[in-house]
């Protein structure tokens, strides 16, 4: 996971995001894409970003279960930011790896 840097030099930590919730990690791959987890009042969520594709936000019960998701999604949508510089941007074939993310993380 070493394309993986800490979003802007960790400034972002503690601080709010626009939802409301206080950022706990978040991480951008060189590639085009950031990972968010914040916790909020009565929520803990991970926000995925690919940029110019999609968005995505999963919702949890625990702090460390959602610590513990973080690690695997950061892995998988890594895979996914390299489907995308490796297609060539081919629509099809970044779809489906998109879902096949969105699926394994609902």
């Amino acid at each position: 996971m070493s394309n993986w840097l800490v979003y802007d030099n960790g400034r972002s930590i503690g601080k709010v995001s626009t939802e409301g919730g206080v950022i706990l990690l978040d991480d951008e791959h060189e590639l085009g894409a950031r990972i968010t987890l914040k916790r909020g009042s009565g929520y803990i969520s991970i926000s995925c970003h690919i940029y110019g594709w999609t968005d995505h936000t999963r919702f949890f019960k625990s702090t460390s279960e959602a610590e513990r998701e973080y690690t695997a999604m950061k892995a998988a949508l890594g895979g996914v930011v390299s489907v995308i510089e490796s297609s060539g941007s081919k629509d099809i074939k970044v779809w489906e790896a998109i879902s096949i993310f969105v699926r394994r993380f609902p």
